[in-house]
């Protein structure tokens, strides 16, 4: 089934609580292409060097919670690029893959395979020459990929979403919705949760995405205690706010069932990573779960790393919004998972956790696609969301405009690494506030 720009405004139209009217862009020259880089003449370029940065920030009295986990800090992965021209891409591959890990694999492996190769050679470089290492190693690669799309809307002086627009003109007027639910923790102040909700709303934000909170069994949570927080942030936010569920995998199918229609009586949009999708049985349990619900959508996949991992669920209908992340797939293979789940009547909306680096990527893609409907972007604190840029890209209004600049059109303060210097070690402590294990 093939999808228009109409359809998909339509069928957003129809969703619940969701609202999000795009402007018509003038179509004028524009022209449809099966590939981003079809009739895209090529630059005489040749790579010459990549450089992997890592840097952190303690978050000292700013960590957060989830599950039984302390977040105490936040990484970056900066990917640098280098060609023979003076034209620098940049990108990041996802911190979660483990910052030494990657800056190895990257300058040891990697390396050698781009040297002296043209960057317009990108989908054959991180796609087909890294095969199946690719795919096992995405993370890897992704980072890698998206320095080389900034090299390439450089070079032809043009902001990578124009290039990746294939479907229709792109729409760099992006709704963002905030990301959180990771400040609360039941064996303190639940209540943190629904002030948050309403935080972001005074802030302009139109839609909130929040997760279940910290371990429940410690804290004899259940689904039938945890219900009257849903109400309770409803009637906080009100009928206009959109609100979107997070269950990260964490709760049973039964659970997931019992908390079904109360997400639907709530109006909320959409929920995410329902059960674990990773094992035998996981995609008719999320088949179960799609059938209990008829106005609520169900999303995920921020865990899979190319089409092939996403297709079988988008034809059989476990998703009915997909999320690849541009740190975890790279570009070009998050832009391939979207135009299948276009083909398919789906949408796409990243996975959107880490900083600037990722956001960037990520928000040239969902300016680019038509069947996109809004961005995440984290709210924990997170200096390498906007302090290491010179021009970010920020929030207002709960909108994000991207710069009609070449490439991303971001560029790194000088003194960056040096004032972020990497600390090594995970991301993530156990909770000291809750029994051992």
């Amino acid at each position: 089934m093939s999808v228009s720009r109409r359809s998909l405004l339509a069928a957003a139209a129809a969703a619940p609580a969701l609202s999000l009217p795009r402007a018509q862009a003038q179509r004028g020259s524009f022209r449809k292409r099966v590939h981003p880089l079809e009739g895209v003449a090529r630059e005489n370029l040749k790579i010459t060097g990549v450089k992997v940065t890592l840097m952190s920030c303690e978050l000292k009295e700013k960590s957060w919670v989830t599950a039984t986990q302390l977040i105490w800090k936040s990484d970056a992965v900066l990917v640098e690029i280098f060609t023979d021209k003076g034209i620098v891409g940049i990108g990041e591959s996802s911190p979660y893959g483990g910052p030494e890990r990657l800056k190895k694999e990257i300058e040891g492996n990697v390396q050698p395979v781009l040297l002296g190769r043209n960057p317009f050679d990108i989908e054959h470089l991180t796609t087909a020459w890294g095969g199946q290492q690719q795919r096992s190693n995405a993370q890897v690669w992704a980072g890698v990929d998206v320095a080389l799309w900034d090299i390439i809307g450089k070079a032809k002086n043009t902001p990578v979403y124009k290039l990746l627009a294939t479907d229709a003109p792109p729409q760099p007027h992006i709704r963002m919705y905030a990301s959180g639910g990771v400040e609360y923790a039941w064996y303190k102040r639940p209540e943190d949760l629904i002030d948050e909700a309403v935080r972001h709303k005074e802030e302009g934000y139109t839609a909130f995405k929040f997760r279940i909170g910290t371990e429940w069994r410690n804290s004899g949570m259940t689904v039938r205690k945890y219900i009257p927080y849903l109400r309770r942030m409803r009637e906080a936010v009100g009928p206009r706010m959109d609100l979107m569920h997070e269950n990260n995998m964490r709760l049973s199918l039964e659970e997931t069932l019992e908390l079904c229609p109360v997400l639907e009586e709530l109006n909320f949009v959409w929920l995410e990573e329902p059960v674990r999708a990773y094992e035998q049985g996981a995609l008719e349990r999320h088949l179960q779960i799609r059938a209990a619900l008829k106005k609520v959508k169900v999303s995920g996949g921020e865990g899979r790393t190319d089409r092939f991992a996403f297709k079988e669920w988008i034809d059989r209908g476990a998703y009915d919004i997909v999320q690849p992340d541009c740190n975890n797939t790279g570009i070009t293979e998050a832009w391939h998972i979207a135009k299948i789940a276009a083909l398919k009547g789906k949408y796409c909306c990243p996975h959107n956790w880490h900083g600037g680096l990722t956001t960037m990527a990520n928000a040239a893609l969902v300016a680019a696609i038509p069947n996109h409907l809004v961005l995440e972007l984290n709210q924990t604190y997170n200096p390498f969301k906007e302090e290491i840029f010179k021009d970010p890209l920020v929030v207002k209004n709960g909108y994000m405009d991207l710069h009609n600049k070449p490439g991303f059109g971001m560029e790194l303060k000088p003194g960056v690494a040096e004032k972020y210097p990497y600390l090594p070690g995970t991301y993530w402590k156990r909770n000291p506030d809750l029994p051992a294990a």
